[in-house]
């Protein structure tokens, strides 16, 4: 048994441990709420971190910002390299508020130097909760894992009533059609989920609608097609 496994035996040393955990949670929980406490009407923008996408998704993730911006939205990011910092970029270019929300990480995560507002978090969970907290819309480009993890947490929190409905933009048709299609084929033809469930997203290719499309969702009773479920 090593230092660090004899230190760990005794359940008082994990419980000691872990509040000492609880208070770094309400830290970072804290520090996010202040920081954002005056963000007014924001839109999150997920995508992937790595430099393997196509140009045109980088450009159309920097125009998307820029006219977010132009349409009164701060944009809110993951902070890193890739799609996010396309995004930041666009919105710290049309001088808007570009706010990264960075995740601690031993590889890959960097800060982008596109941003107004930066704060960098220990803990997925308190950082996913930011940026849903102040979405007014998700905007998602191609991502991995973590850009699924996100995308499918929001369609939960929604489909459960567990937050208020907001708009689910997919970008990219070739690259989304190919779930949206298991989604119709296994989760909707096995039961899994309700048909319409899949109108709580939208696939898109043309990402100059997307501002004007969540000032609809906003403006009309039935926001424009999106699903919004019902509280029973």
């Amino acid at each position: 048994m090593n230092r660090q496994e004899r230190d760990r035996q005794f359940v008082v040393d994990a419980m000691a441990e872990n509040a000492w955990r609880l208070f770094r949670i309400l830290g970072e929980f804290a520090e996010g709420f202040e920081a954002l406490s005056d963000i007014g009407r924001a839109v999150t923008i997920f995508g992937s971190a790595r430099s393997v996408l196509a140009r045109d998704s980088y450009e159309a993730a920097e125009r998307l910002a820029h006219q977010l911006v132009k349409a009164g939205y701060a944009v809110l990011t993951g902070g890193g390299p890739g799609i996010m910092e396309a995004a930041n970029k666009g919105a710290f270019e049309a001088a808007g508020r570009s706010i990264g929300l960075n995740i601690d990480l031993p590889f890959e995560q960097a800060p982008n130097p596109y941003q107004t507002d930066e704060i960098t978090f220990r803990y997925f969970f308190v950082r996913k909760v930011m940026l849903v907290k102040y979405a007014a819309a998700f905007v998602v480009f191609p991502g991995g894992f973590g850009t699924l993890d996100e995308l499918f947490e929001s369609l939960t929190l929604i489909q459960t009533l567990k937050i208020l409905p907001f708009p689910v933009f997919l970008v990219g048709s070739e690259f989304w059609g190919g779930l949206v299609s298991w989604i119709h084929g296994t989760l909707v033809a096995q039961g899994t989920i309700s048909p319409e469930d899949v109108d709580l997203f939208r696939v898109t290719d043309d990402v100059e609608r997307i501002p004007g499309e969540i000032e609809a969702y906003y403006r009309k009773a039935d926001h424009s097609g999106f699903r919004v479920p019902e509280i029973p």
